[in-house]
């Protein structure tokens, strides 16, 4: 593994808000404060024994604010964006005998505020998308229409996670709840009217039993509103097996010790925490798995996860990067001082070669793997 920032002019100069990896191509695709995306075409530095860099192929111009997320379709053949003052755009991708190119295919509007983060469904159908007015939204993409407004929040909606297998939409909120949604379809419907989300859990608060008083009490989990950032990316895992939830802040037995963790839900209680991942001084703002599954390095399933596969999963703090396996609890890699101000998102590639973060200092920092480095790949639906 060999990583590092690189310091070229990701988005003159403005910060970098959101970045994500086409899953066929591998591009890479950056949002900013400029208002424009931008696409990338990564270059290996294995030869060299370099960090990897990054060519400019393209930019997308159509958003009149900064962007604050963005995410390509399952499939690679939509893209889309989130900015401020409510914009949310799709584009799609056109390939003639000149080439390939992305235009816009629709605007969606209904968001009053700035849109901070949004994930596709599985089948590419259907998008949702987290806002400063404080709903969410699920959007029928190819309509162009509002499926469901999920308006359960009382503040910022900073993150938003779609079940791989469709069962569940989760949004994390500076309200300090985290909001699990099932999927409950209204009876003799087909189609589109088959996804009904309703709220199954409101996660606030988790009991704990104080080591000088008998009486346990109930402690917030998430960061308030003071949390120097305006993103909290959550994500399930790929095989929709566990839910990762940042902005953890988890009380210790006295009121000074408070520890910046992110919270690990098992599909099997999405009512509460089943594990914490502690990190440093810094706050969690984002957390993606790598798409891919590894063979285990040990002969049986071990640790909390107990899965027959690995998963391997990145954590970001405001000023710190944590990459993790499911099979043993400790992280396998830190890497800190990459940047100088707010990391603000996370992605990998799709054959788990490449992990990007983007920073509110203007710069992205990418960390290439070696071919088998995370170990041997499995598809998931093999296992």
């Amino acid at each position: 593994m060999k990583g590092g920032t690189v310091q070229i002019n990701w988005h003159d100069t403005k910060p970098v808000l959101t970045l994500d990896f086409h899953p066929i191509s591998g591009l890479l695709a950056t949002g900013g404060a400029d208002f424009d995306i931008k696409l990338w075409v990564i270059n290996s530095g294995q030869v060299q024994k370099k960090i990897p860099t990054a060519s400019y192929q393209n930019s997308l111009s159509y958003h009149g604010s900064a962007v604050n997320a963005l995410r390509f379709s399952p499939s690679g053949e939509q893209l889309a964006s989130g900015a401020d003052g409510g914009e949310l755009i799709i584009w799609k991708l056109h390939t003639t005998e000149t080439g390939q190119s992305w235009k816009v295919f629709k605007s969606l509007l209904f968001h009053r505020k700035d849109v901070l983060d949004l994930q596709w469904s599985t089948d590419g159908a259907f998008l949702i998308s987290g806002s400063v007015d404080n709903s969410c939204i699920i959007w029928d993409v190819n309509k162009g229409s509002v499926h469901q407004i999920l308006d359960g929040h009382f503040h910022y909606v900073q993150g938003v996670a779609w079940d791989p297998l469709s069962k569940y939409v989760a949004s994390l909120s500076s309200d300090r709840t985290c909001q699990i949604y099932i999927n409950k379809p209204k009876s003799k419907t087909k189609g589109a009217e088959k996804l009904n989300y309703i709220c199954q859990h409101t996660i606030m608060k988790a009991e704990q039993q104080p080591i000088d008083d008998a009486k346990s009490v109930k402690n917030h989990l998430f960061h308030d509103e003071t949390l120097p950032s305006f993103f909290r990316r959550l994500a399930w895992s790929p095989d929709g097996s566990f839910l990762l939830v940042p902005a953890g802040s988890y009380k210790m037995s006295t009121p000074s010790d408070t520890i910046n963790t992110t919270y690990v839900f098992s599909r099997k209680d999405l009512s509460r925490p089943s594990l914490q991942l502690p990190c440093a001084n810094k706050p969690v703002v984002a957390v993606r798995f790598c798409p891919l599954a590894f063979n285990l390095r040990g002969s049986n399933p071990a640790g909390f996860f107990k899965l027959p596969y690995r998963l391997v999963f990145a954590v970001a703090t405001l000023n710190s990067l944590y990459i993790y396996d499911t099979e043993s609890v400790p992280p396998i890699a830190i890497l800190a001082g990459l940047h100088y101000a707010a990391i603000t998102d996370i992605a990998w590639s799709y054959d788990a070669r490449y992990l990007a973060l983007s920073s509110q200092d203007g710069y992205c920092t990418l960390v290439e793997f070696e071919k088998e480095e995370q170990g041997v790949p499995i598809p998931l639906a093999e296992t």
